[in-house]
């Protein structure tokens, strides 16, 4: 890596975060194949312990994702002439491969399941073309249906929402705001607050409740991932919050871990949260909560100090990104699917997965990108034209 050195003020290090979480994707929902978490394909006999280095991502993977794409908002709408271009410029973005990807990325994932865990006995073509578009429940699932692209979803909705704010409040009211919201996350409080938040919501607002993913009424994915989101955006609109970061990235590392010994034991004594008492249920709650924000600053600190640094590397994967994430996960389906039925044990198999599924995203995001009429439905940018006067000198040379 080279040092920084950007006129600009783009912050390396959190587009080398946004690379690592999502390949950290791809080896999370691979481990769904050997855990008893409901995934849509998995092993008949679930991997004793596999659970554990599951929770240790689990907690914070998604939350980490919104603050970066926070960050990356706050850097296009600088690039853009208003509010209301940067809010058509994101619903182009992510509207188009939404679709796209529910339309033709994610039913095989639908079918496998439902041929898997359901006795589903038609062939893919007739599930396409008779059962996928019924807008309805086929055994139990919703169909057509976004599964791992709810992503995209609500970091639209979120989108949307900040958009029409930033066009209904007056800038020098939005300057308020954004000064006064940096000084409450001063110093310690860029710890506290945020955990006082999510203690908040945990054992206040919306006890007992889970996410649901389908963005109407799921109150809990939204009080979650919503203000991730905000603390992205207001992270590039206020270099000054750095500064707490990296005082307490390395406290909040410590505190994570910690966090994840307390989850790991108890998982490891009494297996897929079957806690004999409350004490023990309220400990593993406590800690995954705080695990879910102190990660996440551990990991802003990392980015700072350490990566942020360019490398020729740095925009070939920045731009892969998208594509992998839509396509990674019906790789893994399909792959799984194929590879189970060989019998192989359990550590050759995750290993045979993740190449699989490397491979596999990595060959959609090179063809894809080739072909002009398709990069804006996988998420690239379209490519620019070439002047007819430069092919022109081309095709001489």
């Amino acid at each position: 890596m080279t040092p920084h050195q950007n006129p600009a003020g783009r912050h390396y290090g959190m587009d080398w975060l946004r690379i690592g979480a999502f390949a950290l994707l791809i080896f999370y929902h691979v481990g769904m194949v050997f855990v008893p978490w409901g995934f849509h394909i998995s092993l008949p006999d679930p991997v004793d312990g596999a659970t554990i280095p599951m929770l240790a991502i689990n907690p914070w993977r998604m939350s980490l994702l919104f603050v970066v794409s926070g960050f990356a908002s706050h850097a296009l709408l600088g690039r853009m002439s208003d509010p209301g271009a940067f809010l058509a410029a994101r619903t182009s973005r992510l509207l188009g491969p939404l679709l796209f990807g529910m339309a033709m990325i994610v039913p095989p994932q639908s079918w496998v399941e439902l041929t898997v865990k359901h006795g589903y006995g038609f062939s893919y073509l007739h599930f396409l073309t008779q059962d996928y578009f019924r807008f309805g429940m086929l055994d139990g699932i919703i169909l057509p249906t976004w599964n791992h692209l709810w992503f995209l979803a609500y970091l639209w909705t979120y989108t949307a929402l900040l958009g029409l704010a930033l066009i209904a409040v007056p800038a020098r009211l939005y300057g308020s705001i954004r000064r006064i919201a940096a000084r409450l996350l001063a110093g310690g409080r860029i710890i506290l607050l945020p955990l006082a938040w999510l203690a908040l919501v945990q054992f206040g607002l919306l006890p007992h409740r889970q996410e649901t993913h389908m963005l109407i009424g799921d109150w809990y994915g939204h009080a979650l991932y919503l203000p991730a989101f905000l603390f992205g955006f207001l992270l590039a609109a206020s270099p000054e919050l750095w500064a707490p970061i990296r005082r307490w990235a390395g406290p909040a590392a410590i505190a994570a871990v910690a966090c994840f010994a307390v989850v790991a034991a108890i998982e490891w004594a009494y297996p897929d949260f079957a806690l004999p008492t409350p004490p023990l249920a309220l400990a593993f709650i406590v800690a995954r909560t705080g695990m879910r924000w102190l990660a996440i600053v551990a990991l802003l600190g990392l980015a700072d100090r350490a990566l942020n640094r360019d490398h020729r590397l740095r925009p070939t994967l920045t731009e892969a990104v998208f594509p992998l994430y839509l396509i990674h996960q019906t790789v893994i389906v399909l792959a799984a699917w194929v590879l189970i039925r060989t019998g192989m044990a359990p550590l050759p198999l995750f290993a045979a997965l993740v190449l699989a599924t490397a491979a596999g995203s990595w060959a959609f995001y090179l063809a894809g990108r080739s072909i002009r009429p398709l990069r804006p439905w996988i998420g690239l940018r379209p490519r620019p034209r070439r002047p007819r006067a430069a092919l022109g000198v081309a095709q001489a040379a």
